[in-house]
């Protein structure tokens, strides 16, 4: 969010040009997590497993078209590994900030995207599959 506002005061002279909506667990309250601060607003998910908030692709595109954004950045892990983000993203109308959908279907699972890698002679680290 630093490097955004930065780029937003930058570019218009505003560094809240660009407005960010967070979701936020009751761990991350409890917490004070730094990033509740620099948000311009945040709604509340559920506690406990990424399934209930962070890697719930379902729950992500709902509080995308409550909250009007017009687009949606998903960080790392969790959700931004899930190609069925960008896909239910762009039936809501809504722009997500990563990868194509197709490109996450290719590349998302780690084991295929290493085989993808090695038949392209690009190297890779050792592993299982390895020759």
């Amino acid at each position: 969010m630093r490097s955004v506002r930065r780029w937003s005061y930058e570019m218009f002279k505003n560094e809240r040009a660009v407005r960010f909506v967070v979701m936020v667990t009751p761990e991350d309250l409890k917490a004070n997590a730094e990033y509740i601060k620099m948000a311009d607003h945040y709604v509340p998910v559920p506690g406990g497993s990424n399934n209930n908030n962070y890697a719930n692709v379902e729950l992500i595109v709902d509080i995308a078209i409550r909250t009007q954004v017009q687009a949606v950045w998903a960080g790392w892990g969790h959700a931004s590994e899930n190609p069925k983000l960008p896909e239910l993203l762009h039936r809501a109308g809504v722009v997500f900030i990563g990868p194509p959908e197709k490109a996450m279907w290719a590349l998302g699972d780690k084991i295929a995207s290493s085989i993808v890698a090695q038949t392209a002679e690009i190297p890779t680290l050792p592993w299982s599959g390895s020759e």
